[in-house]
């Protein structure tokens, strides 16, 4: 019998059990029956780790549970029955710890929805006896999408992909069909691999060949008796899968969308306009040109819709963009003169200026755009309606804290997150409103970070003090955060600073800094790190750090930490290795230590490729600054981390022992890189261990 796990801080264990307060929150939401039913995913309470299927219904404001794991699939439900494998590497991509139903799609007219529970599939009607019904598969399924009529559902199972009552629709060629491949899910924001026709007679697919690419491996040192894993990767500088479109007919006939692939080889949207025209966005390797193209499924040729570019790369953090709006014009991304804010233009004309930070194009909604911006204050977010001829700007939502919507039919689902929680309000269009219930735990701290732009690039920062402390106690620091692109950490959503609390009443003061890089500052803060990450990174957290320290004297800037993840790994390990006269201990997990073993889109978007900018690469690896580690370090790596793969944070510690450079590692087997299960919380309790131990006297 194994030994029982040693008891955790009442926090970490609060923590643990609620997967960090998100159980019991509604997600996945979608409307269907014109925006009069609210379709959700939940679990029944704050430490239930089983997601059901819910509806909201309007015209009562009733919840209904429509499907329930632990009836449907009871040995699923309690851990012994395992996902498909696809499945599970999805959920990895998508970041989704849940368990139970995943995810769900609603037919045509939003009355009914499909989806798959431990590799089984489902269908269920709202308002129909007899709860949800068992749909024959041909073998563990995923990702079930049905026509818009209902009468048949697509899926995957076997990297093939079939239709239920048929069978298998994509030829057996040796490639995967109707999935999303790596970079695509990981980097580019497109998870799905097919997409019915309107009418529901005709699927559009995506063929995924990887026979070009590197196999990586994964084996369990805990469980020998199994066999290992494999995967294909697309390493920096190497091939990248090869992705097609093609339209496969009832009667068995293909089209192929023909593109030029070859100068732009990443798919990263697509779906039926009509069933007259495909739209696809489509983007060069660099990914400095996107396409949007408009396609015929008949003679799959294509035409160019729209064009963004950018002598860097074009950000892929402003969703919604580029299309087409119900006029016939063209919606695109572009940046204000000097980089000064992310804005849209309609057919090539600004329609924003340098005062909003166009974050998300939510949808059309009463003939205006209903979008998602920042303002002044990076750490803010309003939800905006925005008249698409002259661009004035109404409020929906503003205020404090961050603010998202979803749309549809005339309806609105507005949710706020500040200091005091997350809210959700649902607003019909005939302006009554409804709250979906939210069974998650309350949070345990309410946090107020003080917030302040510091140096001469304005990067922002947060701090976090002990609650109860004493102006003049003088403080060890810990810098918490992740640095990196694509992310925010400075922002008021309030789930982000309960850790940091924590960390905080251990006795430290907790700095978090969102240098250039980062997202949702501007364009010009963004595009900073294009051919190097270290340099501008470093320096700013130096920096912001130095004038964080003669602003707040209670910080003791002799005694300094760092910590991170994933990107946040690979500063914390740069810092002690190059700015051991700043750091004097860090904690680096699942950290990048050499972007020529990371993926290729998201590496090659910042840093160019390998055969072209060798120095870019050797400047930003760590495996060279092995020799001068005289800072105390701990390393952590999941085993089974198919993002960072476990060989970044080896190659590391070989090349620290081969200096003769003392370091600590912690392995840990059968752990990915989202750290479930509680695996983050008894982390972070060997990290206090260690920084107690090297940080305070």
């Amino acid at each position: 019998m194994d030994d029982p796990l040693p008891a955790l801080d009442p926090f970490l264990e609060l923590s643990a059990a609620t997967a960090r307060y998100t159980r019991g929150a509604p997600r996945a939401f979608s409307f269907g029956d014109g925006g009069r039913l609210l379709w959700f995913l939940r679990s029944t309470g704050p430490t239930d780790p089983v997601d059901g299927l819910w509806v909201l219904d309007t015209t009562t404001g009733a919840e209904t549970l429509l499907a329930d794991p632990r009836v449907l699939s009871p040995e699923g439900s309690a851990g012994s029955g395992g996902l498909p494998l696809a499945e599970r590497r999805l959920r990895e991509r998508t970041r989704l710890v849940a368990a139970g139903i995943g995810s769900f799609a609603l037919s045509g007219d939003g009355l009914r929805a499909v989806f798959a529970l431990y590799g089984r599939l489902y269908e269920v009607g709202y308002g129909e006896p007899g709860g949800p019904r068992e749909l024959p598969a041909a073998g563990p399924a995923w990702d079930p999408r049905p026509a818009a009529d209902a009468s048949r559902t697509a899926y995957v199972t076997g990297d093939a992909l079939y239709v239920t009552p048929g069978g298998r629709v994509s030829p057996d060629d040796g490639a995967r069909w109707g999935v999303a491949e790596f970079a695509a899910a990981e980097e580019l924001g497109r998870s799905r691999g097919h997409w019915w026709s309107p009418d529901g007679v005709t699927l559009l697919a995506a063929r995924v060949d990887e026979s070009a690419l590197p196999r990586r491996w994964f084996t369990d040192p805990e469980h020998p008796e199994r066999p290992p894993e494999d995967f294909a990767y697309p390493e920096a500088g190497g091939p990248n899968a090869d992705v097609a479109l093609w339209v496969l007919r009832p009667d068995g006939g293909r089209v192929r969308l023909d593109w030029d692939a070859a100068a732009y080889p990443y798919v990263s949207d697509a779906d039926w306009a009509s069933p007259e025209e495909i739209l696809l966005t489509v983007q060069d390797r660099l990914q400095r040109e996107v396409l949007l193209l408009g396609a015929d499924p008949v003679t799959g040729r294509t035409r160019e819709l729209s064009r963004t570019t950018h002598p860097r790369w074009v950000d892929p953090m402003l969703p919604g963009t580029p299309d087409r709006l119900p006029d016939g014009r063209m919606l695109t991304a572009a940046d204000t003169p000097g980089g000064g804010a992310r804005a849209l233009a309609v057919d090539g004309r600004l329609l924003t200026g340098d005062t909003l930070q166009v974050r998300r194009v939510a949808g059309v909604h009463r003939d205006r755009l209903l979008i998602e911006a920042g303002g002044q204050d990076p750490a803010e977010q309003r939800v905006l309606l925005l008249d698409p001829a002259t661009g004035e700007a109404t409020a929906v939502a503003d205020g404090p804290g961050v603010h998202s919507v979803q749309a549809s039919a005339g309806a609105l689902l507005l949710t706020t997150a500040d200091a005091d929680g997350i809210r959700r309000t649902l607003r019909t269009a005939d302006g009554r409103e409804f709250t979906p219930g939210d069974l998650s735990a309350p949070l345990p701290h309410r946090v107020v970070p003080r917030l302040e732009r510091v140096t001469e690039h304005g990067v922002p920062t947060a701090l976090v003090l002990p609650r109860g402390h004493v102006p003049g106690t003088r403080l060890p620091v810990l810098v918490d955060g992740y640095g990196g692109p694509c992310m925010q950490d400075v922002s008021a959503e309030p789930r982000r600073w309960q850790h940091r609390q924590w960390w905080a009443d251990q006795g430290f003061a907790v700095v978090t800094i969102d240098n250039r890089g980062t997202a949702y500052v501007s364009p010009a803060h963004t595009h900073a790190v294009h051919g190097g990450f270290s340099r501008v990174v470093l320096d700013d957290q130096v920096a912001a750090l130095r004038a964080l320290g003669a602003r707040h004297r209670d910080l003791d800037l002799t005694r300094v930490g760092i910590r991170g993840w994933s990107f946040g790994g690979y500063l914390s390990a740069l810092a002690v290795l190059r700015r051991p006269d700043v750091f004097h201990a860090a904690a680096a997990g699942a950290a990048p230590t050499d972007f020529r073993h990371y993926d290729t889109a998201y590496t090659e978007r910042y840093l160019g490729l390998p055969q072209e900018h060798p120095e870019a690469y050797e400047r930003d690896s760590l495996i060279a600054d092995a020799p001068g580690l005289r800072r105390p370090l701990l390393l952590i790596t999941g085993l089974a981390d198919d993002n960072v793969h476990p060989s970044h944070t080896l190659r590391l510690s070989r090349a620290l022992t081969d200096a003769g450079r003392p370091h600590r590692l912690l392995a840990l087997p059968g752990v990915t890189h989202m750290t479930p299960g509680g695996v983050r919380e008894r982390v972070m309790a060997q990290e206090l261990a260690f920084f107690r131990a090297e940080l305070t006297p």
